[in-house]
């Protein structure tokens, strides 16, 4: 019978040992944020916050992307915590035509869009018929033929807005021809084509200051400024989670912000 008792205390304390040592496990694995994100300057923001998240007893794991479907793939099949490469007019679209709903939890930065010079060095060289590299993407075409249209290249349909495509351009007094492309592509596209508009961030990884090198920058207080902020996306009903709620306390920090003011010089404006 003793032999029994003693049998019976050793399985519950193995299995208390193995208990414990899977929440152990749990509880580690429940402190690891992964998000994933453009490689800038998305993911070198990142590496600031994961100091801060560290503060907090938090690991923060960045998954790199270089297009911006994958990684909202990746949120929507919980391989991601979240994301961080978007501006939300880009989000909604994304949901609306995948049929996801992943949401914003937060907006921390918006990188001004610029025209970058391709075999053309000055806009007022442009010459009749010139071509035009716009992003194929309908948010952010959008947002760079409204930059095209304030420098007075063309003219848009007066409700176009933010949906704006090359079809409700109503003027064009260089007959421009507008090169749809995806925006990860436009910066090796250069060579090919007179001017081109390009996402702050693909000119950031293809080595464009926006300061330096573009023909002509978003202005600040712009509709496409104003609304196009880059957010951070989770599943829907998860922007109040302890990790949301950590990865946006960390990339709000005064840390952030003095790294974004100092590393793009205006290139990436931060939002908080």
């Amino acid at each position: 019978m003793k032999k029994i008792l003693v049998f019976g205390l050793a399985v519950v304390l193995c299995l208390g040992a193995f208990t414990g040592c899977g929440l152990k496990k749990s509880s580690k694995e429940d402190k690891t944020i992964t998000v994933g994100a453009s490689p800038s300057p998305h993911a070198e923001i990142l590496k600031v916050a994961a100091k801060e998240l560290k503060k907090d007893g938090y690991t923060l794991e960045v998954k790199e992307y270089s297009d911006y479907v994958q990684p909202n793939t990746a949120l929507d099949s919980g391989d991601l915590d979240a994301n961080y490469f978007q501006h939300k007019p880009y989000l909604d679209d994304f949901d609306k035509e995948k049929g996801t709903k992943l949401v914003s939890a937060g907006v921390i930065h918006y990188e001004p869009f610029g025209i970058f010079p391709g075999t053309t060095k000055k806009l007022s060289d442009l010459k009749d018929g010139a071509s035009v590299a716009v992003p194929n993407d309908t948010t952010n075409e959008a947002r760079a033929l409204l930059l095209l249209e304030s420098k007075g290249l063309i003219t848009l349909k007066k409700n176009a807005g933010l949906t704006a495509t090359k079809k409700d351009i109503v003027k064009n007094p260089k007959n421009l021809v507008i090169k749809e492309i995806e925006a990860a592509q436009i910066p090796r596209s250069l060579k090919d084509v007179n001017i081109a508009v390009v996402n702050g961030n693909y000119a950031l990884e293809a080595d464009l200051e926006v300061n330096k090198d573009a023909l002509a920058v978003e202005d600040a207080k712009s509709i496409g400024a104003k609304t196009y902020g880059n957010v951070v996306a989770v599943q829907e009903g998860k922007t109040k989670t302890a990790k949301t709620k950590a990865l946006l306390k960390a990339l709000k920090s005064d840390a952030v912000k003095k790294y974004i003011k100092e590393k793009y010089n205006g290139a990436v404006v931060a939002l908080f």
